[in-house]
């Protein structure tokens, strides 16, 4: 067969790798899609039947008719400066209905909190301009409040206060129907359904918000302290709730969730500062530290009852900073002005201050014009947004208290349901919505597991969607001949680890010669930064080994988060070729090496277990044509990390018939940006550097010069609202990469995106255990007309099991429902790290692991770490993405390089 296209060559590392252009806007649609997403051609059958319910809850329309228009809002201050902020955008609004009403005809709206209000029916004009009036005590969370006898000694009496008014612009935008959505529960095209579905999501919205709630997207959450739990670092989780309409086959449906936010502890500003910095003596807090956390934060003074904005900390104790005081003689004749201390102000006017003395005061006061409040008066008021990234101690704390069991799932939810009454709702009254109080019943079917190969082509037969390697050997078990151990940690007895190791590789068919050396850190290292540490070990595996080993096992000092995972990874992997597995063992046992030696045998080449449907290819439409498999996922920085690159990863399949084995080819590219750019590279010497090419080239080597002749994609991550810009940018990106290699033929293509950040849950009837491993529903709850489905592949032993959510967008392959249902599912149980089923395909898995850890080997500094703001902090201007250094050509046709 003719080999254009797939010669690669090799030798020596690249060049330092170079900067990439700067920051670009993310791809976006300009043209009509050619090509849209593929309607259900049919429903599965395979599989045992399972009575099921989901927390869908049906609703009525009766007036199919109804007609919501919107209308364009605009509010300005006095000074004709545009409001911006949904707080005050709503108070406005919300005092605009009761002192205009009759204006207004009486008619309710909702409004979105920012530039659109939404009507049942018309008003009596397009245009409307109103003058509203906020008294001071309805605008001190929004505007920048003076400090009741801070700037005067006068005295102000309790019933004096300003006002502040604002012009609203009301004008007329657009008529949104509601026969969308009767046309699209019949499954017939329908256009601007989802224009529909959001006005009844936002009338639920301002629901919540008139309650008091925060929101968060399509989230709201109660200030109840019943409601909170702290997972450390005086971060708290709130539970709330998630609600959503949708259309599905069994009709319009509300989709209701338990959700959660992370918020900052309210209380005290004091205890919140030593329990973020883990501190007891206010002695020993970083004040630089905490003045990062503070800045934009709001909190209520004790002694006034007013709320402000904190822009920082003065940089003087509060007996040490003086500010400018204004005071009149006896007779009021004579103002002169005084310097005194903000402790001196406080103590003279009788407010106590027991522990403020020595300590910053907060600024909350403007840039230019400063006002201080003792700490010790001020406490953060509650449902502040946490946005930054939980370390992996309150992450385990999270999921550890925040989990609950299917029934007391069901319990909340139809609770909200009933005590929000919705159908109370004036708006919702009008279009003769009314929802139903009960979970949606219907019938999915449990696919039974794929049966395994392992060792000795001995069958496996996974029970519950696990099995294990207990007096068993792995299908094909790898030697490890020149190998060593370092160690970083002091903890660990590397010997007893050494020999734990090789024992237990034996019975698993994995022989493992004593290693060459047993490496030790040197203790006048272990303060030093990363990098250097891991320099000054390898100059000691230099020193100690005759030559390059194999494999290193190193042992790191802490299990989670530690700062030299990334600069060991890089050393071996990008400049030296060695493989090698990280560990931190908390307990040696036989379970703890298993796990760690599927990890080494599936990096060197071996393999533990293998379907039995590729040992013996009988997969249908694939075990006769070349088939590649491709996961695809993007890895995003951190909340707050404007500047730092996201990491595209995607996984190819190699060695057909296999489907179990597979490269991973990673890339760099502009921070936030979800849509893949790197899948087709055209050089300016005409040759393709991207992604796609290079998992052909391994395809092509690894199977016997075969080319695929039809490619399954499975891509991760992505909304609905950007399924059009993968199947019309990430898609032609792949097809213009197959047809830069010479194919005269474009293979076929199946694309599927899988979703697990949904909030569809699924529930036996009658049982109170999670659903079973294998459950599929593509039935009831799934949409009318689109083709999707749901399946939980995995055991949930913990917690309410959350199904993935699989949209088929486009099937030239030409599967059926059940030939599809069944090779995703048995994708779910070929991840070679793991003896359980997965609840995602595994090549997704593997997209999400080599992003994950490819970006461990680039460290960006990350200048908002301590930076508490709700919303992320912007770039002043472009910044450039560095590529990620590429694989040493020894470890680069590894499957896993972790």
């Amino acid at each position: 067969m003719e080999k254009v296209g797939f010669e690669e060559t090799e030798g020596a590392l690249p060049p330092p790798p170079p900067l990439l252009p700067p920051l670009a806007r993310p791809e976006r649609l300009t043209e009509p899609p050619k090509r849209v997403a593929i309607s259900r051609t049919g429903t599965g059958r395979s599989g045992r039947r399972i009575e099921l319910v989901a927390n869908h809850f049906k609703v009525s329309v009766n007036v199919p008719d109804a007609v919501f228009f919107q209308y364009s809002v605009l509010i300005k201050s006095e000074d004709n400066q545009e409001v911006e902020g949904k707080g005050i955008g709503r108070k406005v609004m919300d005092k605009l209905y009761q002192t205009y009403s009759s204006e207004l005809a009486g008619k309710s709206f909702a409004y979105d909190g920012e530039k659109a209000l939404y009507t049942v029916g018309s008003l009596p004009q397009k245009k409307f301009e109103f003058t509203v009036v906020l008294e001071e005590a309805a605008v001190k969370r929004s505007g920048s409040p003076d400090l009741t006898g801070m700037e005067t000694d006068r005295k102000r009496t309790k019933g004096s206060f300003r006002s502040k008014t604002f012009n609203v612009e009301i004008s007329f935008a657009a008529r949104i129907p509601m026969k969308p959505i009767a046309r699209a529960l019949k499954g017939l095209e329908a256009e601007n359904t989802g224009d529909a579905l959001r006005v009844i999501d936002i009338i639920l919205r301002q629901q919540a918000a008139k309650r008091g709630c925060l929101l968060v997207r399509q989230s709201f959450f109660h200030d109840d302290v019943r409601n909170f739990v702290s997972v450390g670092g005086g971060v708290t989780a709130c539970r709330g709730f998630h609600s959503s309409f949708r259309t599905t086959q069994g009709g319009l449906s509300l989709n209701m969730d338990v959700s959660s936010t992370m918020i900052l502890t309210p209380g005290p500003v004091l205890d919140f500062i030593l329990t973020n910095q883990n501190l007891r003596d206010p002695r020993q807090i970083d004040w630089g530290r905490a003045k990062k956390m503070l800045k934009n934060l709001r909190v209520k003074a004790r002694h006034n009852n007013m709320e402000f904005k904190i822009i920082g900390i003065s940089e003087k104790a509060c007996n040490q900073q003086y500010f400018p005081l204004k005071m009149r003689s006896g007779d009021g004749s004579i103002e002169e002005t005084v310097e005194i201390t903000v402790y001196d102000y406080f103590k003279n006017r009788k407010i106590e201050l027991a522990n403020s003395a020595y300590m910053p005061c907060l600024d909350v006061g403007k840039l230019k014009r400063p006002n201080y409040l003792p700490l010790e008066l001020c406490s953060l008021i509650s449902l502040q947004r946490y946005t930054k990234a939980l370390s992996s101690m309150q992450r385990a704390s999270l999921v550890e208290k925040s989990r609950q069991k299917p029934q007391e799932r069901i319990q909340t939810v139809t609770d909200a349901v009933k005590n929000y009454r919705y159908d109370d709702d004036p708006m919702l009254k009008a279009c003769g919505i009314s929802i139903e109080k009960q979970l949606t019943a219907f019938e999915g079917r449990v696919l039974n597991a794929p049966k395994l190969k392992i060792g000795n082509s001995e069958d496996c037969i996974p029970r519950n969607g696990r099995w294990n390697f207990n007096q068993k050997k792995l299908f094909s078990p790898i030697q490890i001949k020149r190998w060593a151990i370092v160690n970083f940690s002091a903890r660990c007895d590397i010997s007893y680890l050494s020999k734990e190791l090789i024992k237990c590789g034996r019975s698993k068919g994995i022989y493992i010669d004593i290693p060459h050396s047993l490496i030790e850190e040197d203790p006048q290292w272990r303060r030093a930064g990363p990098v250097l540490r891991v320099e000054k070990l390898f100059e000691q595996v230099k020193a100690k080994l005759p030559g390059p080993p194999d494999f290193l096992l190193c042992v790191l000092p802490e299990r989670k988060n530690c700062d030299i995972y990334g600069p060991w990874k890089k050393k071996n992997l990008h400049e030296m070729g060695i493989f090698t597995q990280c560990l931190s063992p908390t307990k040696i046992n036989d379970q703890y090496l298993t796990n760690v030696l599927l990890k080494i045998n599936s990096k060197l080449g071996g393999m533990n277990s293998l379907l039995e449907v590729e040992h013996i290819p009988t997969l249908p439409r694939l075990k006769e044509t070349p088939t590649m498999i491709l996961g695809m996922d993007v890895s995003h920085g951190s909340p707050g990390q404007s500047d730092v690159p996201s990491i595209a990863a995607v996984v190819g399949s190699r060695s057909w018939p296999l489907i179990s084995r597979y490269r991973a080819s990673v890339r760099t590219q502009s921070p936030k940006v979800e849509m893949i750019d790197s899948l087709f590279k055209l050089l300016p010497n005409g040759e393709d550097d991207g992604i796609i090419r290079e998992l052909l080239v391994e395809f092509y080597k690894s199977s016997q010069g075969r080319k695929p002749e039809q490619i399954i994609i499975f891509r991760d991550g992505v909304s609905e609202s950007q399924f059009p810009q993968v199947l019309n940018i990430e898609l032609e990106q792949i097809i213009k990469a197959v047809e830069h290699l010479g194919y005269t033929k474009i293979p076929k293509i199946t694309l599927i995106v899988a979703q697990k950040n949904h909030h569809t849950k699924l529930f036996q009837f009658n049982d109170p255990n999670n659903v079973p491993p294998g459950t599929v529903v593509d039935t009831q709850i799934v949409h009318p007309r689109n083709y999707d489905f749901y399946m939980c592949a995995h055991n949930g032993a913990i917690g309410t099991s959350r199904p993935a959510h699989y949209h088929v967008l486009l099937d030239e392959i030409g599967f059926s429902a059940d030939e599809l249902q069944n090779l995703v599912h048995s994708l779910s149980y070929v991840y070679q790290r793991s003896t359980t089923a997965i609840s995602i395909v595994a090549p997704i898995c593997y997209a999400h692991l080599a992003a994950a850890q490819m970006g461990q080997f680039i460290k960006f500094d990350d200048s908002s770490s301590d930076s508490s703001s709700s919303h992320g902090i912007t770039s002043a201007g472009p910044v450039p993405v560095a590529q990620l250094p590429r694989l040493h050509e020894k470890v680069r046709s590894s499957m896993f390089f972790c």
